[in-house]
């Protein structure tokens, strides 16, 4: 019996594939930083200073984000106390829970930190 070398090896490969582990799910973190908004990041250029830059900025359409260190992490979420709570918190520190997908965190929970 002869076999073709090409579907062999096709058929190994996909065995290695289909035997290998599933990533693990993602799991929920806390990440410490301040409130700001995607748009200003850690640079904000409305007077007022950054609460109210970073309320203003959400009002017009940009989300909240989290400096932590040298990151911004844009934050999603559509719950409404989390974001009641970025809105009390903006300017100000946070613990936020949540999921990061590259620079992205989503949201299972805000906090204030000092």
């Amino acid at each position: 019996m002869r076999f073709n070398g090409k579907y062999v090896w096709a058929s190994l490969a996909l065995s290695v594939a289909l035997a290998a582990p599933l990533p693990l799910a993602a799991k929920d973190q806390t990440y410490t930083g301040t409130v700001s908004d995607a748009m200003c990041g850690a640079k904000h250029m409305m007077e007022g200073g950054a609460a109210s830059c970073t309320r203003a900025c959400v009002r017009k359409g940009s989300q909240y984000a989290l400096i932590v260190a040298d990151k911004v992490y844009v934050l999603q979420t559509d719950d409404k106390t989390a974001l009641d709570t970025l809105d009390k918190l903006a300017g100000g520190r946070a613990s936020v829970q949540g999921t990061a997908n590259g620079d992205t965190i989503t949201v299972s929970s805000v906090k204030e930190t000092k």
